[in-house]
């Protein structure tokens, strides 16, 4: 279960390196704003910062956004965040999350975009996807039993993470959880020992759909460009 669409070799170019450093730092600044600058007390934060150096993103810039997001630098940031439903090509069923400061420039070049695909109004295609709250991360004692680990976090349910997201020698699970409890779980899970490497509220397809090979091109061109504006935030698909 793929919950967030994520383009493969996003970060090839020197112009998508960049473009994703400035994405990973606003994550930042909103999670800064959100919860403060001590990522020990904000899970959100953590997570944020984690990704930002797994992608190889300067210390200085950073640093620079958590002081940003939580008002040290007398920057104002007022990040919004907008939600659009549709379709991309072929009825595939799409949700993007968009986190912009000029929400009047952001609409209509997203309207643009969605031309190749049909741009739906709100709550048109929402009630296909769950929101819920993940957490994904990784231990390094594989006796795990993922089942109990997710009742004593207070997750709902729980699965095994995709081979290649988890280091050699460890266990990876997902943990899925009512959004209200995300931080909780994140918390409790940290605690214990797990590595958390996302932290997030997220939409999850109730039923995924198996889209042709014949057409699959097509709408990862759609999806692929729809990630590579600079105020999308995440972008989530019911395509398996």
């Amino acid at each position: 279960m793929g919950a967030q669409w994520k383009q493969k070799g996003r970060e090839e170019s020197a112009l998508k390196r960049g473009q994703l450093f400035g994405k990973l730092a606003k994550e930042i600044i909103v999670a800064a704003k959100a919860g403060g600058p001590d990522p020990h007390l904000n899970a959100h934060l953590f997570v944020a910062i984690e990704a930002a150096k797994k992608h190889s993103v300067p210390r200085d810039t950073i640093e620079r956004a958590v002081k940003k997001g939580a008002g040290l630098t007398g920057e104002q940031v007022n990040y919004e965040l907008i939600t659009y439903e549709g379709f991309a090509p072929h009825k595939v069923p799409v949700i993007v999350e968009c986190l912009t400061e000029n929400r009047n420039r952001t609409a209509p070049e997203i309207r643009v975009l969605f031309k190749a695909g049909q741009l739906g109004a709100v709550g048109s295609v929402a009630w296909m996807f769950n929101h819920v709250g993940i957490v994904e991360a990784h231990h390094a004692d594989g006796a795990q039993d993922l089942e109990t680990v997710a009742i004593e976090a207070g997750a709902q349910n729980v699965e095994p993470l995709e081979a290649d997201a988890v280091p050699a020698g460890r266990i990876g699970a997902r943990f899925l959880c009512d959004r209200t409890d995300l931080d909780a779980v994140s918390k409790f899970l940290a605690k214990a020992g797990w590595t958390v490497t996302t932290s997030e509220m997220s939409y999850v397809a109730k039923n995924a759909l198996d889209v042709p090979e014949a057409h699959k091109q097509e709408v990862i061109a759609f999806l692929s460009a729809i990630d590579e504006h600079d105020d999308v935030h995440r972008v989530y698909t019911a395509m398996k």
